[in-house]
């Protein structure tokens, strides 16, 4: 009697085989990932120590005194390019003054301030009532630089205007009255005192912001005028006082 036909023997699917492989693959690949982001954690970690630092609270004009209340301390990563100042600094920075404007959350830096005072020795200080058509709609901070304008309402011979221009440093800033006159405290050079005392007392002159860029220079001279004593401008070092 015959014997039955023995089935041939079957060869496994490379399909199968791959498919118990994969969770193998996977496995692996999920310990290189995780390996990766642990060794990126330690080099964070290593390179990246945290400081605590000063930054702006809120928005500080330029030339405004620095309190307590427009700092606040913030931890970065640390970074040598970054000149930023200590939290431990920051009763040393109260009271001075900023020379540049100062937007909230910037980093506090040296050159930011300087403890150089608005009114320079042996400047005058002459108080300025001025209406609101008379000043610019910037306001107005101690230690920016302005120019006092004189327009007299009468002509010279030839029927000309001429206005005699007066360079001088805000010291001051009173509160606004209902009607919107201010009255504004500048610093000028000693000669210069009594002539814009005149000025002032005829009501005939316009407050001006002088360039920006002028910060710290020479101030021009008065047109028509004696040129203002030497020191009628301060000039802010940057960076003074902020040893801090």
């Amino acid at each position: 009697m015959a014997e039955p036909a023995r089935p041939a023997p079957r060869t496994p699917s490379r399909n199968l085989g791959a498919r118990r492989r994969r969770p193998a693959v996977l496995a692996m690949a999920v310990a290189l990932i995780a390996a990766g982001g642990l060794g990126g954690a330690v080099l964070y970690n290593s390179s990246g120590q945290r400081i605590a630092v000063l930054v702006a609270a809120r928005d500080i004009p330029m030339g405004q005194t620095i309190t307590a209340e427009d700092l606040v301390v913030a931890h970065i990563a640390g970074d040598p390019v970054l000149k930023s100042l200590d939290a431990r600094d920051g009763s040393r920075v109260v009271g001075l003054r900023a020379t540049t404007d100062l937007r909230r959350g910037a980093l506090v830096l040296p050159a930011d301030l300087t403890a150089d005072p608005a009114v320079q020795p042996g400047q005058q200080t002459v108080g300025v009532a001025a209406k609101r058509s008379q000043l610019p709609a910037t306001r107005l901070q101690p230690g920016l630089q302005v120019l006092i304008v004189f327009t007299p309402a009468k002509s010279d011979q030839a029927g000309v205007r001429t206005p005699d221009t007066l360079p001088a440093v805000v010291a001051a800033v009173g509160k606004p009255d209902t009607d919107g006159s201010q009255v504004v405290d500048v610093a000028v050079g000693p000669a210069d005192g009594p002539r814009l005392a005149a000025w002032v007392a005829t009501g005939d002159f316009q407050v001006i912001l002088a360039p920006r860029g002028g910060q710290g220079a020479a101030p021009a001279q008065p047109q028509g005028g004696a040129g203002p004593s030497a020191g009628a401008g301060p000039s802010p070092s940057a960076g003074k006082g902020s040893g801090a």
